[in-house]
């Protein structure tokens, strides 16, 4: 084989290459798109009568949760089952996003987090990397410790909105979540930056909870309250 022969056929395999990638980018942007208009509706619980109405929004979510399967599905069909890693990058923001989402939904639902078999479940992916599109364990952290910081916006916006319980229920929730990743040995440069994101948010939110406190405002949540 001549060098120009080879170098053909390197340029074959270059534009092979570059023909998935933006066929997976043009779904990635589809994906973002039902991504942003997820948190829309969950967002809506930091506005006045946010409260309103939990549940709804939650069941608005987890339906654009259906869509969000649909384009997750068509991403697979774009590259190998074997060869995840090699364009992960292309919706790792993406789906760290939509973890993120998933786990605001279900503590919206029952103030708890999210696990990753439950997240798996919201994204029609797999838990391991041997059965293909799966959800990444630092993928999983990132997006949990995305949701420490919309917690903390909301610890101070149910104040401002009357209900003094709710950001109790929080710190609470936040402390164990901080004291879940002191457990890990983060080596992950991008996942330690965002863990100082979450220390931050613990102290902000106890913040909140010493104010209601002086103030006599702050009293335990009682079991079984309706959210």
């Amino acid at each position: 084989m001549s060098v120009t022969e080879m170098f053909s056929n390197i340029q074959g395999f270059l534009t092979a290459d570059q023909d998935i990638r933006e066929d997976i980018r043009k779904v990635v942007q589809v994906l973002e798109q039902t991504a942003r208009e997820i948190l829309t509706v969950l967002q809506s619980v930091h506005q006045p009568t946010g409260f309103k109405d939990i549940p709804s929004k939650c069941e608005k979510a987890r339906d654009l949760f259906c869509t969000v399967k649909l384009h997750i599905a068509d991403i697979k069909t774009k590259f190998p089952p074997e060869q995840y890693y090699r364009f992960h990058e292309h919706w790792r923001f993406v789906l760290q996003r939509l973890v993120f989402l998933a786990a605001f939904v279900v503590y919206l639902e029952s103030d708890a987090l999210v696990t990753r078999e439950e997240v798996v479940q919201f994204l029609g992916i797999e838990v391991t990397r041997e059965k293909g599109f799966h959800l990444d364990v630092e993928d999983y952290l990132a997006g949990v410790l995305i949701l420490s910081s919309e917690l903390s916006r909301l610890a101070v916006n149910s104040v401002t909105l009357g209900d003094y319980n709710r950001p109790l229920r929080i710190s609470n929730f936040i402390n164990e979540l901080d004291s879940g990743f002191r457990l890990l040995n983060l080596k992950n440069d991008p996942l330690r930056k965002r863990y100082d994101g979450l220390k931050y948010d613990v102290k902000k939110i106890e913040e909140v909870v010493y104010d209601l406190s002086i103030r006599g405002l702050a009293r335990e949540p009682e079991a079984g309250r309706e959210k």
